[in-house]
């Protein structure tokens, strides 16, 4: 399935590192930031997950909840959250569902890894309409951070006008 800009975006409910369900649709109200990621511990996540650390102000004054999503268990993602000092919520798409509905789930990875999460990045508005969407290919690039944020600030100057 490809998830497509100016649609609503697949509702889905994931359990976070401390094994609450949280569900998509229950953040209507606020921008979403959605950041699909292969592996927790890993060079290039750690190096993107930290980027979102470090600027979570940004994301807070534009109204966006993060939400970091890998098909890594909730344990090894309670791990890494407190390893790396995260302030966002990591969500485990342990059985690859919503990996697969977003259309980022790779076939397969290094070491004939099969099912991990494609780096991808989606923006949903506060009516769960999907407004940016990025799929890597490349798993060692990093999102377009630029990118994201300018559709979050015209979301926010758009609801202010």
């Amino acid at each position: 399935m490809k998830i497509e800009v100016g649609k609503t975006a697949p509702d889905f409910t994931l359990y976070n590192s401390d094994k609450n369900a949280i569900t998509l649709s229950d953040h209507h109200g606020k921008n979403v930031l959605l950041l699909f990621f292969p592996f927790a511990f890993t060079s290039t996540c750690t190096k993107e997950l930290c980027a979102m650390r470090d600027d979570i102000t940004t994301y807070n004054n534009l109204n966006a909840e993060i939400f970091g999503i890998s098909v890594d268990s909730p344990y090894v993602l309670k791990k890494y959250k407190e390893d790396q000092n995260l302030n966002f919520n990591l969500l485990s798409d342990f059985n690859k569902s919503v990996s697969d509905i977003y259309g980022c789930l790779q076939a397969e990875w290094g070491m004939q890894l099969r099912g991990v999460s494609k780096r991808a990045s989606f923006v949903i508005d506060k009516n769960g309409i999907v407004r940016y969407a990025e799929i890597l290919d490349n798993s060692g690039d990093l999102p377009d951070f630029d990118a994201i944020k300018n559709v979050l600030e015209g979301l926010v100057t758009r609801s202010q006008g």
